[in-house]
């Protein structure tokens, strides 16, 4: 087959969750014997126009000259490129900007999207963006041949909106088994604390988080970007000697390691289906504390402390430790990672999906 993906920023994997499952996807298939291409922004680190045997489409990409309204021109360069290359098959990942160009898509390409989570309902979102961001998932779903849910809760939305029957497939992580304390060094955190790793909004419930360790002793590690007015509101409102916050870490290996090592890592997110970083939490044998919702529980089942508040969070904090039931969330944790989260199984139903759909 020929197939392309489009709706990221590219591969390899410089930023989320839709770029390492274009990584991960596009190398498989290319070892699989299929003729793959993946979309990528022009000004992406990775120049090359080849990785390991996938092809590279450098698009231009005006977001950082324009802004969010640049990644609108990004993907029609990409719809439009792809009108020209044959596809048997295009893989969307996302719909929030590239599906105002479903009109453009290539008539002959099956066309699947894996439609993300519920983007309306962030709350960084202004009202006319949530409209716009309901009526991109219309679009998306009505042009679409196949859609594609990455939790059942996905799926069960995307049926009841749109009487369309989505096919479940997951996002994938890594089991990792081994770790370099000393990479802790960088960030001072040799000793206990807790981690926050998450993008600064309020749908991550971030500030319940915050509140729970203001003025206590306990230490809190910040992780995530923080440019954005959310993040500098937070940042002032909540000061505190025992919270600190470390920017970005883009280095898995780092990353890891501050997973593994922490006592507590909590997973604030409350809007969309699987989330790549609480399975990569998974997979790194952390003792998670995640907030109380459908998709979470779909992840964690019960392996996990769960909250909804931050009196939820002090309780956490104040109750003593149950070495034996944190044990067990570990390895109930990691067997959800061999048998449902790992890439082997989401590479091969995303390609057995190609394969039914194909021309």
């Amino acid at each position: 087959m020929r197939i392309g993906i489009l709706g990221t920023r590219g591969i390899p994997n410089h930023y989320g969750g839709f770029e390492e499952l274009a990584e991960q996807l596009s190398v498989f298939l290319a070892k699989e014997g299929h003729e793959v291409y993946v979309y990528s922004s022009h000004n992406h680190p990775y120049q090359e126009q080849m990785f390991k045997g996938v092809n590279i489409l450098h698009k231009k990409d005006p977001e950082g000259k324009m802004g969010t309204v640049g990644q609108f021109f990004y993907d029609l360069n990409c719809v439009v490129d792809a009108r020209k290359r044959k596809f048997d098959v295009l893989l969307q990942l996302g719909y929030t900007s590239s599906s105002v160009w479903s009109f453009l898509m290539p008539s002959k390409a099956k066309l699947l999207t894996n439609m993300d989570g519920l983007e309306w309902k962030r709350a960084k979102y202004s009202n006319s963006v949530k409209v716009f961001l309901r009526r991109a998932e219309f679009w998306a779903a009505r042009n679409s041949d196949v859609l594609i849910a990455d939790a059942i809760g996905i799926q069960d939305h995307l049926l009841e909106r749109f009487q369309i029957k989505a096919s479940f497939i997951p996002y994938g992580a890594e089991i990792v088994s081994e770790f370099d304390k000393g990479l802790l060094e960088k960030y001072k955190a040799e000793g206990i604390y807790d981690l926050v790793v998450a993008r600064m909004e309020p749908e991550n419930n971030i500030e319940s988080i915050l509140k729970a360790y203001q003025g206590r002793s306990e230490r809190l590690l910040m992780v995530g970007k923080i440019e954005n007015q959310f993040a500098q509101d937070m940042q002032s409102q909540y000061a505190s000697e025992n919270i600190e916050w470390l920017g970005g870490v883009y280095v898995k290996e780092q990353l890891n390691a501050l997973r593994h090592f922490s006592r507590f890592h909590f997973h604030g997110h409350s809007v969309g289906g699987t989330n790549p970083s609480l399975l990569e939490a998974m997979g790194c044998s952390a003792r998670i504390v995640a907030h109380n919702n459908p998709f979470n529980r779909e992840v964690l089942q019960e392996n996990a402390y769960f909250f909804e508040s931050h009196h939820d969070i002090i309780e956490i904090l104040e109750t003593p430790r149950d070495e034996v039931r944190e044990a067990s969330f570990i390895s109930g944790n990691l067997e959800r990672i061999r048998t449902t989260y790992n890439w082997e199984m989401v590479n091969r139903s995303y390609l057995d999906l190609m394969l039914e759909h194909a021309n």
